[in-house]
């Protein structure tokens, strides 16, 4: 009985309104989720079909009920943002047309309704060329008729909005028509704005679509600052903001409509009289600010400081240039430290950003005269902060990190590192110190203030520093009486401290004592331990006699409450130390420190599987890879590697627990992490590995082909790709792999749908071209992995795509460097067959890929590419460019002119005359702004 049911499967054929309908009510309101589904499934094949253009229009003419009307307004929206170049250009009228009538008849159903048929009005007459002048029709169409202003404005307001849309590939030189069109009109409309100010009266709906709509142009940048200083509806604007009565929703409007006019004239000396008049207005604002703190209005308070902190980093230039004079006034930053004076650490909060661009500057412009006018300002925000960071009285347990108020406390850190420089690391560090040494403050108090220190500590000079040495003398005497959080504060003050300790030595044993202590509690093992790690990495030469300790911690690292980043941490700072030992202890030592880790290993793959699942080894792979990770002795030449015969040994632990759970990618990408990190360890020493690692990574890649094994394989093909004897095991190694990738890549989407493989096959293949070229490019191999890249230039996955640019960069730049090898003349000649035979597909590939499949921050690897084109044969690929160019459509569906032939010929010459690779790149950036 469901008539969906039947058509899912079938390609789609023209349904009947009423079908159309009965699937909308049953996406809404069918009780069983199966139905629910089908529908969505339906309707969304529908949507991406051509009947979807005449089943909208009828839907929104009949007029039955909300949820149909919506469907019908949204999917008019869709079809016109993706696939407006179904419509052919005679129906456009027809079009804009119905979708006026439409709005027009449906103004009063709902506002969501009101919202999707104006972006598709706005939409269609961004692509629709035919249609000049729009602004100027609607208004003149509707402004008369007061019924017709709310969708007349909700149109004017998205307009805006959606020139710079991601869905709109409109392209430039239509956008920069668009834009001068709407900048002509725009004082018509503030003048309507007005208009309807005065005429609906104290009426708050509308001036809230007012304000949206006029934010929405000073954020498109188009209003004329001189017209707009002297205009009423910024009058209006402010007394809004300084009446104590405006509701809550009225407020926030006018509050954003506020800071998009401060971000619009950002650029202050060519916008003076409308800079004067927000810089005066926002001033009158602070007695409307305490008020809403003495009537505990958060949402108006916090309004007011977001209003504050835009001020200031429009004026930002201005009040570094000339503080205190003009409107390089000071009083701004007063507002901004009345904000960091409320309770709510939310408000001083919205301000850090200006904090961190005022540091960077004045970091930037280093002048000594200049800090000391600003340094009394960041001095208060500083105490502000520290007063912030204090912990309820009450608080029980130790700090928490990742709740809203353990972020806040990080971005404190983070925001006093950047501007300590202004008021110095020494003296506030001293400061502080004397805060506790002086007084005797509550414990919550006194652990903001060592979460503050543990903030700086870093920055504060080490060299024979009494102060420092005495601050940790102090700290680590503090008796386990004190307030758990005060403890857990103090051991991350420790470790921020390891510099100190690593000039101090004496200090090391009551470190670690103190470290200890905290390690063998619940609440503070994780923070001791990353203490710990720290002084370890710092204090590597003075730690190798704490060796055992270290050893005796590792071995009974799970009797600790650590969490897992905490426990590989302390692995870390363990075979840190490790490294640093005689030569001829690190192969015992590394061997007992693998130990515990490799009978865990053992024990798990002796179990019988519980459920037919073996259990979990991860954990304990993840700490055998970074003791290997950090395990880096010194070995000269001709030395055996002191860790290659414990790698030997661990081996066929790793290869069993490889094989047994080969089904799973989770455990086998660990497997492979592990391994990857003992191949680096030990490089060339893991020889005798290389034959049975290459083997049953093949083998079991054929069955189960999870990406690691191509990156693995890119480690080996790394670490023993010059060695002659090893060069054609490897090249069969990545046939081999590559056969099962093809496979994997050739199915519908599948590029798409597997980016890893994509990103660890170039990466295989960029190290074969680096290591041994000669090998790969005379295979039979080398075709089916080029064509492979250039259909993966399409793709847009950041690493993946990184990782083919790559690949084709590395391989044609083999035939350009001479780096007088003996192989030279044969590598030029290989890639000259190469090129001829892919030279003109890559480069047109190239072309539409970067103006219609990636986004700008690919553009750079695109550049590097054609660079290496060009200066591998830069005749014929002028040739190749200009044939590709040929290919570009030169006008949109909407019947504008996407590119011209001048930009076109510029744009050739640009890139075939460029002399570095910069010059390509910035051409690219321009080009392809035509098809964004």
């Amino acid at each position: 009985n469901d008539p969906l049911s039947g058509l899912i499967h079938s390609a789609m054929e023209k349904p009947t309104v009423a079908l159309v309908y009965q699937a909308v009510q049953a996406l809404y309101h069918d009780p069983d989720p199966a139905g629910k589904e089908r529908a969505s499934v339906w309707l969304g094949e529908l949507q991406r079909s051509m009947y979807a253009w005449e089943m909208a229009d009828q839907l929104l003419q009949l007029k039955q009920d909300v949820e149909s009307c919506y469907f019908a307004a949204q999917t008019m929206k869709m079809k016109i943002q993706t696939s407006f170049f179904e419509l052919p250009p005679e129906t456009h009228i027809a079009l804009r047309d119905s979708l006026l009538s439409h709005i027009q008849s449906l103004k009063d159903l709902s506002p969501i309704i009101v919202t999707q048929l104006a972006l598709a009005i706005a939409d269609l007459a961004l692509q629709m060329a035919s249609w000049k002048g729009c602004v100027h029709t609607l208004i003149e169409k509707y402004s008369n008729d007061v019924s017709s202003m709310t969708f007349l404005i909700e149109i004017l307001t998205v307009l805006p909005e959606e020139v710079h849309s991601r869905s709109l590939r409109i392209g430039a030189n239509r956008r920069t028509e668009i834009i001068e069109d709407l900048a002509y009109y725009s004082s018509t409309v503030v003048t309507l704005l007005m208009t309807c100010v005065e005429k609906s009266g104290s009426n708050e709906k509308m001036l809230i679509k007012v304000f949206r709509c006029l934010g929405s142009w000073f954020n498109l940048g188009v209003l004329d600052s001189n017209f707009m200083a002297n205009n009423q509806l910024l009058m209006v604007l402010f007394q809004v903001l300084q009446r104590d009565e405006t509701s809550t929703n009225l407020h926030e409007a006018a509050s954003d409509c506020v800071c998009s006019a401060l971000y619009a004239i950002e650029n202050v000396d060519t916008h003076m009289p409308l800079a004067l008049q927000l810089f005066q207005g926002v001033l009158t604002l602070e007695t409307a600010y305490h008020m809403a703190v003495a009537r505990e209005d958060l949402d108006k308070v916090l309004n007011y400081c977001r209003i504050f902190t835009e001020l200031c980093e429009t004026f930002l230039e201005t009040t570094v240039k000339s503080p205190g004079q003009g409107m390089g006034d000071l009083r701004p930053l007063e507002l901004l430290l009345i904000c960091a004076g409320h309770p709510q650490y939310e408000v001083v909060e919205i301000s850090f950003n200006f904090w961190y661009r005022l540091g960077e500057n004045l970091y930037k412009t280093n002048d000594p005269a200049l800090h000391g006018i600003f340094r009394p300002y960041i001095q208060r925000l500083l105490h502000g902060l520290a007063r912030h960071c204090q912990l309820d009285p009450d608080h029980e347990g130790i700090p928490e990190d990742t709740d809203d108020f353990g972020e806040f406390r990080m971005r404190v850190s983070d925001l006093v590192k950047d501007v300590i420089f202004l008021v110095g690391s020494m003296e506030c560090f001293s400061q502080l110190y004397s805060t506790l040494k002086e007084g005797n403050p509550p414990w919550e108090v006194t652990e903001a203030v060592l979460f503050i220190m543990a903030a700086i500590a870093k920055s504060v000079d080490p060299e024979n520093n009494p102060t420092l040495t005495e601050v940790l003398e102090q700290v680590v005497l503090l008796p386990e009486t004190v307030h758990i959080a005060v403890r857990y504060t103090s051991i991350e003050l420790v470790g921020e401290m390891s510099e100190v300790v690593d000039r101090n030595p004496r200090f090391l044993d009551p470190v670690l004592n103190y470290l200890m202590k905290g390690l063998r509690e619940k609440t503070l093992a994780s923070v001791a331990a990353k203490a710990i790690h720290n002084i370890c990495s710092v204090c590597r030469d003075h730690m190798a006699q704490h060796f055992q300790g270290l050893l005796d911690i590792a071995r009974a690292l799970d009797s600790f409450a650590l969490t897992t980043e905490a426990a590989v941490g302390l692995l870390k700072g363990t075979a840190l130390v490790l490294a640093r030992l005689p030569l001829e202890k690190i192969a015992e030592c590394l061997s007992d420190l693998c130990a515990v880790q490799v009978m865990a290993l053992k024990k798990l793959l002796s179990q019988d599987p519980s459920n037919g699942k073996a259990a979990d080894p991860t954990v304990w792979l993840d700490r055998l890879a970074v003791i290997f990770r950090h395990t880096n002795p010194i070995v000269e030449n001709g030395q055996t590697h002191p860790c290659q015969k414990v790698i030997q040994e661990i081996w066929p632990v790793l290869s069993q627990t490889l094989n047994t759970h080969q089904a799973d990618n989770r455990i086998v990408e660990r497997c492979c992490r592990c391994l990857r990190f003992a191949v680096r360890c030990v490089g060339k020493g893991s020889a005798s590995l290389l034959q049975p690692l290459v083997t049953q990574m093949v083998s079991v890649y054929q069955v189960y082909p999870h990406s690691c094994f191509l990156y693995l394989g890119s480690i080996l093909v790394d670490e023993y790709g010059m060695e002659e004897g090893c060069r054609q095991g490897l090249l069969d190694m990545l046939q081999a792999l590559c056969m099962p990738t093809f496979q994997l890549l050739e199915q519908p989407n599948g590029l798409r749908n597997h980016p890893d493989t994509v990103d660890d096959l170039f990466r295989l293949a960029t190290r074969f071209v680096q290591r041994s070229p000669v090998t790969l490019l005379s295979s039979g191999i080398i075709v089916h992995i080029i064509q492979c890249a250039i259909a993966a230039t399409t793709l847009d996955h950041r690493d993946a795509n990184c990782s083919v640019m790559k690949f084709v960069r590395d391989l044609i730049h083999t035939g350009v460097s001479n780096d007088h090898e003996d192989d030279f003349e044969l590598r030029k000649q290989l890639i000259g067959q190469a090129m001829g035979q892919h030279g003109q597909q890559l480069v047109t590939q190239l072309m539409h890929t970067c103006c219609f499949c990636l986004p700008p921050y690919t553009l750079p690897d695109v550049a590097e590419v054609l660079w290496e084109i060009m200066v591998f044969d830069r005749p014929t690929s002028c040739r190749w460019l200009e044939n590709a160019l040929k290919g570009l459509p030169k006008e949109t569906s909407g019947g504008a002119l996407t590119v011209t032939h001048k930009q076109l010929t510029d744009f050739h010459k640009q890139v075939t005359s460029a002399e570095e690779c910069k010059q390509v790149c910035w051409a690219i950036r321009e080009f392809t702004r035509l098809f964004r």
